[in-house]
Order: C-alpha cells, then sequence, then structure tokens
C-alpha cells in the first residue's frame, strides 16, 4: 500500500472490470452479473439528454454504449470511494484485491470494512484464502476500519471473550471461519435462515485474537483469528 492513493492506478484497474464479459445466471437474461450491474437493463443517457432503459445482452451496440458512459464515470471519479460505489457487491473483495495496491492504508481499511460487511459470505470468496484475509485484517489501521462506538466496544470486551457462529448446509464445513458474533440469538438466525435448520457453535477467544468488531448491522459480529478459537462445541439451546 502507499502513502497517498493512486487514483490513475485505480481508475485503471476499474477500466480493466468493466470490459469484463457478461455472464448468464440461473435467471438470465435479464440477470446477469458484471463488475457494474447485475442486470441486463441498464439506463442509457441518450444525445437527446434524456435516459433510455436499454438491454445490453440482447445489443451490443448498446453494451458498448453503456460501457462508454460508465468509463466516462470512472473518469470523472474525485476518490476511490467515487469509483468503488459502481462496483456490483459480488465482486468488491475481487476489485479491492486488485486495488490494493494502488490505496493508502487508510482508504484501504475504510473499504475493507465496507466491503467486508457488504458482501454475502466474504469468508468463502474465492478471490482470497482464509489466511490471505487475516493478513488484510492485520494490515488495516483499527481506527478507519471501525467506527468510535466499535472500537470503544471492543476495548471493554473480557479478555476472555465468549462467541457464536450459526451454519447452515451450504457453510457447514466453515465452522472455523473469521466472522463470529457476540449474541447467540443472531447465530441462531443465522443458523435457521433461508429454512435452514442449522447449527449453533460457541467458542472462546482472547480479546487480542479479535482482529475487528462490526455493530452497523445489529450483528454484534467480530472477526477473529479462527485458529486461537478454544472450548469450541455445539451450543445448547
Amino acid at each position: 500500500m502507499r502513502k497517498e492513493t493512486d487514483m490513475k492506478g485505480v481508475k485503471d484497474i476499474a477500466k480493466v472490470f468493466l470490459h469484463m464479459d457478461l455472464e448468464k445466471t440461473k435467471f438470465s437474461p435479464l440477470v446477469i452479473k458484471h463488475p457494474f450491474t447485475d442486470s441486463a437493463m441498464v439506463c442509457l443517457m441518450q444525445s437527446s439528454g434524456e435516459p433510455a432503459v436499454v438491454n445490453i445482452v440482447e445489443n451490443t451496440e448498446m453494451f458498448a454504449a453503456w460501457k462508454n458512459q460508465v468509463e466516462k464515470h470512472i473518469e470523472s471519479a474525485e476518490n476511490v470511494f467515487d469509483v468503488y460505489h459502481l462496483i456490483t457487491k459480488s465482486y468488491l473483495l475481487a476489485f479491492l484485491k486488485f486495488v490494493k495496491a494502488y490505496l493508502s492504508v487508510e482508504d484501504f481499511s475504510k473499504l475493507f470494512a465496507n466491503t467486508w460487511v457488504r458482501t454475502e459470505y466474504p469468508n468463502l470468496d474465492p478471490n482470497f484464502s482464509q489466511k490471505e484475509l487475516l493478513q488484510l485484517f492485520r494490515q488495516s489501521k483499527q481506527e478507519e476500519l471501525m467506527t468510535e462506538e466499535e472500537l470503544e466496544t471492543l476495548r471493554k470486551l473480557p479478555d476472555t471473550v465468549l462467541i457464536f457462529r450459526g451454519v447452515t448446509t451450504y457453510n457447514a464445513n466453515k465452522v472455523k471461519a473469521l466472522s463470529w458474533t457476540l449474541d447467540q440469538t443472531i447465530a441462531k438466525w443465522f443458523a435457521n435462515r433461508f429454512g435452514e435448520n442449522g447449527t449453533v457453535y460457541r467458542a472462546e477467544i482472547s480479546k487480542e485474537n479479535i482482529l475487528a468488531l462490526f455493530q452497523g448491522r445489529g450483528e454484534n459480529e467480530v472477526i477473529v483469528d479462527p485458529n486461537h478459537l478454544v472450548h469450541l462445541s455445539k451450543a445448547e439451546e
């Protein structure tokens, strides 16, 4: 990382992502995957200055025109956050991986925190191994990664902290993950969402092995080094 964010480098990476191919999903042709849109139907400004909704899957000319429009937004960005907020959620960690070398530690920490809480199943993201994710948290500045309230809550935790994790069939093999919660009720919600009848685990962790605490979504999420979990077991009802 750098002392100051290199916006040219950030924009160059964003343009590479922009020119990636559209990917089909099981809900295609209307629902697609692309770093800058999840829908085949996008808003395109016409020469008259009026917006029009066009299908970029069925019309290659419209796809090219839309990419040109997005590229102008990228070029006009004044800071990395202006670019970041153009990226769809499923590509955020991938984008962060490639722009990291161009970011200041302050900007990286803010982006990483925002990406973590916005991404579904970040522990399972294919762009990073668990070891790499741990390293990213350790490289971050806690004052930028968390709010003042979150930092204060973390400081007030006891030396040994009781934590919980709810898993479903989807992530049952990822019990020893980074994401846990201080609240057993929240863990139970995660275990039972999507109509699942999952499992809640409990463990203890030393506060020094808690890398971050996020309260923004009401989940009391703690990011831990799972190599230091002790007394891991299924939680009693």
